[in-house]
């Protein structure tokens, strides 16, 4: 239920109508995120679902990964969006 997020999807003619967490966020952002984005354009969906994560996000914005050179809750939006577009992908196949 929780770790990396994962989620299966149901697009009507490029419209995400669907949206299924497997797995999300222990904060529960996920799910928050994930309420937004029915109705969106898949393209805009990925790009949202970057974006939702960190206002639901419990991560600590200021804390700065030296390697990644960006804050957690940025992170966490990169790893929601791939998650997503991979979703999409797998929906339209």
């Amino acid at each position: 239920m929780f770790g990396a997020p994962e989620f299966s999807v149901t697009v009507t003619d490029g419209i995400l109508t669907g949206i299924d967490v497997q797995r999300g966020a222990p904060c529960g952002a996920t799910w928050k995120a994930a309420e937004k984005l029915i109705g969106f354009k898949t393209d805009d969906a990925i790009i949202r679902m970057g974006l939702e994560p960190q206002f639901f996000c419990s991560a600590d914005p200021a804390g700065w990964d030296p390697i990644w050179g960006k804050s957690p809750v940025h992170f966490a939006g990169k790893v929601h969006s791939a998650a997503l577009e991979k979703a999409i992908k797998e929906a339209d196949s």
